[in-house]
């Protein structure tokens, strides 16, 4: 496992357009996890990739690992298409924009411990993919009372559900 840096607080970047509560980006602790990266070059490391299409968020986790050639400076970082500031090389001839990947670990593929982890995106892993979701008895018997009604040609009312966050009604996902 490589040497970690002690860590040492990032300095401000430019808030990322859409946060809440003036959130910055990149994330404070950004710097010490490029810093985690560099430090694994010559290593296998195992990835977490984020696979955006035009419809959904997937995710892609091979637990084959890959050997991180380098950490570059990518040179138009853009909070709003998920872009940031550095991209990984890799020895399979790919280079992936640290926006673009969830997690870098070392050591395991698969639940990794804290310190097996080199770069990990709270946003994406905290906020999407491990996010309470919405699917519960009530939510699904409502949508699918709805869908069957359309596809019978009838059109019913859309009852609105309470909104998870807020408490308030809102309509249905």
């Amino acid at each position: 496992m490589p040497q970690l840096p002690p860590e040492s607080p990032a300095a401000p970047g430019p808030e990322r357009p859409g946060s809440r509560g003036g959130q910055l980006w990149p994330a404070p602790d950004y710097r010490v996890q490029v810093e985690r990266l560099r430090a694994a070059i010559g290593q296998p490391v195992y990835l977490v990739e984020l696979v955006p299409t035009a419809t959904e968020l997937s995710v892609s986790m091979p637990g084959a690992p890959v050997e991180l050639l380098d950490v570059l400076p990518f040179p138009r970082p853009d909070p709003t298409r998920g872009l940031a500031p550095h991209l990984l090389l890799l020895a399979d001839g790919r280079g992936l924009n640290l926006g673009r990947i969830a997690r870098v670990s070392v050591g395991h593929p698969f639940n990794p411990t804290p310190d097996e982890i080199l770069y990990r995106d709270r946003d994406a892993l905290d906020g999407l993919l491990f996010a309470e979701r919405r699917l519960s008895a009530a939510f699904l018997a409502e949508r699918s009372r709805v869908l069957l009604g359309r596809l019978l040609g009838k059109v019913p009312a859309l009852r609105t559900l309470p909104a998870r966050q807020t408490g308030k009604s809102g309509g249905a996902d």
